[in-house]
């Protein structure tokens, strides 16, 4: 099952409830309980383990041609496992008879490969491009998941200018506000905290003056990230006002919108992959350790799966973590959680 990890000091938390039902329909069956109904107890205990999150789906009309936004150039943050994504994207799309355009102005990728796609353009993943292809192809659905950070941040323009509504093209998967929020560093903050889940201290500014503002009110050492950035780019860690400045002007020629939070360098890091669908289920596909700690970006590091380092507690905290952030902002596919 994808729900069991052979961790190195796993332990029976998972099954411990299901275990609990066993004893407990014993003891009734031996008091004569004549109306024991195991199924029952069975279902009403996996749905308090498990949790349950009612559907608000509409029912939604089958596209007949979607759009693709590709994975593009490769770089860090935005790899291979975006070409692999968006090829099975394709795929599946094709099973289901929908016609696919892809957009990916990279030749050397799976997903250009011929006979994926049922058309292909090789141009840039930006919104003026992206228009005119809706332009010519109208398409009445589109991915924005399958293509990286620049795909995301394309389809947040392209929402944001009303582009996607006047040319009556529906967002496939995660919506995009859930995009937004997600990408926006104030507001998942702001997110994480009507779930009472915690997050280091942390300010956004828009300005090296709002920035040096908020650091001097949590404290240095501080990290800088910019919202909307791929791969890093544009954060760091700063010791003093000097090195804070000098960061700043880098972060802010990348990204509109910077985040100062208390520094945590060397504290361990922990990645949970987690998948929901429309209706609400949900589950984590593996966890992820680090070797290196936080400090050193993922992309020059070296990843360990399963985490080797975890006891069943923290396993189990996390991964609980992850499936009520996860159902909170809404996301629908696959995404990444780290810790």
């Amino acid at each position: 099952s994808v729900q069991f990890h052979p961790e190195a000091m796993a332990g029976p938390e998972d099954t411990e409830s299901l275990f609990d039902v066993f004893i407990n329909a014993s003891k009734s069956m031996k008091a004569g309980d004549a109306k024991l109904h195991l199924r029952t107890l069975l279902k009403a205990q996996l749905t308090k383990m498990i949790g349950i999150e009612e559907s608000s789906v509409p029912p939604l009309t089958r596209p007949r041609k979607v759009l693709v936004l590709g994975s593009g150039g490769l770089s860090i943050g935005q790899a291979g496992e975006f070409d692999y994504s968006g090829s099975q994207a394709v795929k599946a799309m094709r099973e289901e008879g929908i016609q696919t355009v892809l957009i990916n102005p990279n030749v050397a990728t799976v997903q250009t490969a011929k006979g994926l796609a049922d058309k292909v353009y090789f141009l840039p993943v930006t919104p003026e491009y992206v228009i005119q292809v809706l332009k010519h192809e109208r398409p009445d659905g589109i991915l924005l998941a399958f293509g990286g950070q620049t795909a995301l941040n394309c389809g947040i323009v392209l929402h944001r200018k009303g582009i996607l509504v006047q040319y009556n093209c529906r967002v496939l998967g995660t919506p995009v506000d859930t995009i937004i929020s997600t990408e926006d560093r104030e507001i998942f903050s702001r997110k994480l905290a009507e779930i009472n889940e915690c997050s280091a201290p942390s300010f956004s500014a828009e300005t090296p003056a709002e920035c040096e503002t908020a650091a001097l009110k949590i404290g240095f050492p501080v990290i800088c990230r910019a919202a909307y950035a791929l791969g890093g780019l544009g954060s760091g860690f700063a010791n003093n006002c000097e090195e804070l400045a000098k960061l700043v002007n880098v972060s802010f020629s990348q990204s509109p919108q910077v985040l100062v939070e208390k520094s945590l360098r060397g504290w361990k890091e922990i990645e949970y992959e987690v998948v929901r669908d429309a209706f609400g289920n949900c589950i984590t596909v593996c966890n992820m350790e680090n070797f290196d700690p936080l400090g050193i970006h993922t992309g020059e590091s070296i990843v360990v799966a399963p985490s080797q380092t975890l006891d069943n507690h923290d396993y189990n905290m996390l991964r609980n973590t992850a499936v009520k952030v996860v159902r909170h902002l809404g996301v629908v596919g696959e995404c990444n959680i780290q810790y």
